[in-house]
Parts: C-alpha cells; structure tokens; sequence
C-alpha cells in the first residue's frame, strides 16, 4: 500500500521540482523559529527551519527538542542552532561545487536570540542556556553566519512550528 502511494504521487508530481535560472541570484541563506514548550505533554518545544538557496526552498526540518527549554529565549536559540548547523553543512557542501560563501544571513524572529550570540558575556538570565547550544555564538564570531532579525509576519519558518491558517499559505505561496 504504502509503495503504491508513492508511486501515485510521484506519477501526479513529474512536473514540479526546484528551478535554478540561469543568471539569478545563487545566494545561501536560513530562516529559524521555535514555539516556546508548545507540546502539551511534556512542554518540549518544536524547532522549525527552513533553508533557501536563491528563491528555492532546499531544506526544512520541524523537530520537537530534546531537552525542555526554560526560556522562549533558549527554545529560539536551540532551533538557531539547528539552522546554523544545517547551513554549515550545506556551505561545505556546497564548497565542492566551487560555491563560495562568506556570511550566511541566519533569520530569526527573536531579537535577545542575536544579542546573546553577539555579546559573549554570560549573564544572570542566560545561565541556564546549555554551554552546547553556544556553538551559534562561536560561528557568529568566526564570521560563518550573520544572524538578522525578521518580522514574525515574515517569518518563513513559523509553518514548521504552529499550525498556520489558510491566510498564511496564500500569503507564502505568493513570495
């Protein structure tokens, strides 16, 4: 059965696939979004990233954490992590295809995210941050990835952690 529908689908989808145009922009990029203990049961929170390659959407993941997050603040910074890994994998990847990247513009929605990955003065508020999650802080010194902050009406990644309303495809599906 399950064979069977996939080679349904397939039959029904020869016609999509990604498209890269000749002269277009070719540029690396993520987006990254977590809803904060968004699991009923046992308050783990839902990680979401999206990443883009030019317009083309190349990779996605929408996974629930491993460990409870004590703050909205390390539930974002956790699925920042996430999207920062993904993008280092996929510029060394992309590297051997003679692609070259200098900063990876990492999108997230959450403003304290990219303060606590640009100051690396550990405060009282952020103890609690495991020390493994701080690797986004190191790749944002080295020059790897350039956080930015996007609007939470423009935040791709959203999709991956909340359900979305029929508005919000329309509004995707148009960009």
């Amino acid at each position: 059965m399950a064979v069977k529908r996939i080679l349904r689908y397939l039959v029904h989808t020869q016609n999509l696939g990604l498209w890269y145009s000749k002269g277009f922009f070719f540029d690396l990029f993520g987006y990254s979004d977590s809803d904060y203990a968004g699991c009923k049961i046992d308050r783990k929170s839902t990680s979401g990233t999206c990443q883009f390659l030019g317009r083309s959407l190349v990779s996605w993941s929408s996974k629930k954490q491993n460990c409870v997050a004590l703050s909205t603040a390390e539930a974002e910074y956790i699925a920042a992590g996430a999207c920062c890994a993904q993008l280092l994998w996929m510029k060394k990847t992309l590297r051997d295809f003679g692609c070259e990247f200098k900063r990876i513009p990492l999108f997230c929605d959450n403003e304290i995210v990219i303060k606590l990955a640009n100051n690396p003065v550990q405060h009282s508020r952020t103890k609690h941050i495991d020390i493994r999650h701080h690797f986004l802080r190191d790749h944002e010194a080295k020059g790897d990835i350039d956080l930015c902050h996007v609007n939470t009406e423009n935040q791709l990644a959203d999709i991956f952690t909340n359900p979305s309303m029929r508005l919000d495809f329309a509004f995707l599906g148009v960009n």
